[in-house]
């Protein structure tokens, strides 16, 4: 019986050896989702390929990028990858939306793509994505997450099975890649991805995607700490069967308005689509509580209706864009013909059950925050000319590089087109955006940007930590009055203003 004992031990011992050597052993335990993303690799990782090892090189060096971006996938993560799995494509998948939009669902970028998985309007009819004045499909997590699945799923067949030519394929088109290969066979050199001639951003695009399922694989080889993400249900789709008021589905659910939206941002208005679709991600710890609740609220409890009495020279129109609603609505709920009213004729209204400015990630608050930005004053257009970069701009009218990026609906690491016209609201004299500045924005954008405290630890220097919080070296200096100070001390506490609006970290 003792030697049988040592003989278990000895075997434990070695399996667990065996483990630490390969790299695949973590902190991680058996409920955590990298062990199961891990159990579902399929894509084959040439590690001596040159941009793949770039790649994993950046994240080695960059750390904490890796970390914000688990962090941002944390409410999703699990409901795409069971979505990926139900439809047996390789697990890599689950992390493509960190390369397309870090996981951020109101990534926008130049192009006209939005959501997590970064659809085109074009593309997203194509897969049956609604979008309306109610609702975009595009950032429903739910919706364009099948649509995606079944993109990759077509792409993958058009390739013959090769995931890195569907891959290329997603994010410059088919015919970019088809175009590629053909050139290659008329040279007689290889059709595979690492032997074709592409546009740069997708050159490095798959290596991307594959450098981090990479270093997720094998955490202790490359000297990465994942961040522990359990490997259960964030989110429930709860069906809520007609239209409803955002705040009072909050209200609901125990949550804020804000979060709501972050796991709804399909929905463009104070309110669920009239038309559909019929339900709300809910977290689910607070989804049965919030079923319950809402099945004893009374119809006419979902939305707030006011009763109104038209005035001469008004229209439907007119009424709607007064209440935040459209003039279908109106016209629906009244039972008209068409948009002909008269004056005292008696109308119902939906209306929001708070102020319109209290939905704050709405579309026509997100569009008014932009349009408010500087207060509407000092906007310069500037051409793009050879050689600049978004970076060299910020510089030039003393902004940063992600004000200008959100200015313009990009992306920090976007690529700039010659003429192409950017709008730039540069501060007072040309200054470096101070604390007094940042607070004196918009509603919106005063969410967006907040106060952090950061104690600098042994190792730290303003590149790193401006590195690490997204910010400008001149802006650390400016915001801590270090103008005069070369070295910062373990234990001296910094103040940022941070800015947390979703825009993707693309490139």
């Amino acid at each position: 019986m003792h030697s049988k004992r040592l003989f278990g031990l000895l075997i434990y011992l070695v399996s667990i050896g065996w483990q630490i050597a390969s790299g695949s052993a973590s902190a991680q335990n058996d409920t955590d989702i990298w062990n199961r993303l891990r159990s579902g690799f399929q894509i084959p990782v040439p590690v001596a390929q040159p941009k793949l090892q770039y790649e994993i090189s950046q994240i080695r060096k960059n750390p904490t990028h890796l970390e914000r971006l688990s962090n941002q996938s944390s409410p999703y993560l699990h409901y795409v990858l069971t979505e990926v799995e139900a439809n047996h494509l390789p697990s890599e998948i689950a992390l493509l939306p960190m390369v397309e939009s870090s996981y951020l669902p109101f990534a926008y970028s130049h192009g006209q793509a939005a959501g997590l998985w970064q659809f085109i309007p074009s593309t997203a009819k194509h897969f049956g994505l609604q979008q309306n004045w109610w609702y975009d499909g595009r950032r429903d997590v739910h919706a364009s997450t099948k649509a995606a699945v079944k993109y990759l799923k077509s792409l993958h067949r058009s390739f013959e099975g090769d995931w890195l030519l569907a891959l290329a394929a997603y994010n410059s088109g088919q015919g970019t890649v088809h175009k590629a290969m053909s050139r290659n066979r008329r040279k007689g050199l290889g059709v595979d991805f690492w032997s074709l001639t592409l546009p740069p951003e997708t050159a490095s695009y798959v290596p991307k995607l594959i450098g981090v399922a990479e270093v997720i694989a094998n955490p202790n080889r490359y000297g990465i700490d994942l961040v522990n993400i359990q490997d259960r249900p964030a989110l429930k789709k709860v069906a809520v069967d007609a239209q409803i008021d955002m705040a009072i589905a909050a209200d609901l659910a125990n949550m804020s308005i804000d979060e709501l939206y972050r796991l709804n941002p399909g929905f463009n208005r104070w309110a669920t689509a009239p038309d559909g679709p019929h339900y709300l991600m809910i977290p689910a710890d607070k989804a049965g509580e919030f079923e319950e609740k809402l099945a004893h609220l009374p119809p006419e409890k979902r939305l707030k209706w006011i009763r109104y009495s038209v005035k001469k020279n008004e229209t439907l129109g007119h009424l709607a864009l007064r209440y935040g609603t459209s003039a279908k609505h109106i016209r629906e709920a009244n039972e008209l013909r068409n948009d002909a009213i008269r004056v005292g004729q008696k109308l119902i209204i939906p209306v929001a059950s708070q102020q319109l400015e209290r939905y704050e990630l709405t579309m026509s608050q997100r569009k008014r925050a932009i349009k408010n930005r500087g207060n509407g004053k000092n906007r310069l257009s500037y051409k793009v000319r050879a050689g600049d970069s978004l970076w060299r701009i910020a510089r030039q009218f003393g902004v940063s590089v992600h004000q200008l990026a959100r200015w313009n609906g990009m992306a920090p690491n976007d690529t700039l087109q010659i003429n192409e016209t950017l709008a730039i609201y540069p501060n007072q004299n040309g200054k470096i955006a101070t604390a007094k500045s940042l607070q004196s924005v918009g509603p919106a954008e005063t969410r967006s940007v907040q106060r952090v405290y950061y104690k600098v630890r042994r190792g730290d220097s303003l590149y790193l930590i401006a590195k690490r919080f997204q910010v400008e070296v001149a802006e650390l200096k400016e915001w801590n009055k270090l103008h005069n100070r070369k070295y910062l001390q373990p234990g001296q506490v910094l103040k940022l203003y941070v800015d947390v609006t979703e825009v993707s970290d693309r490139s």
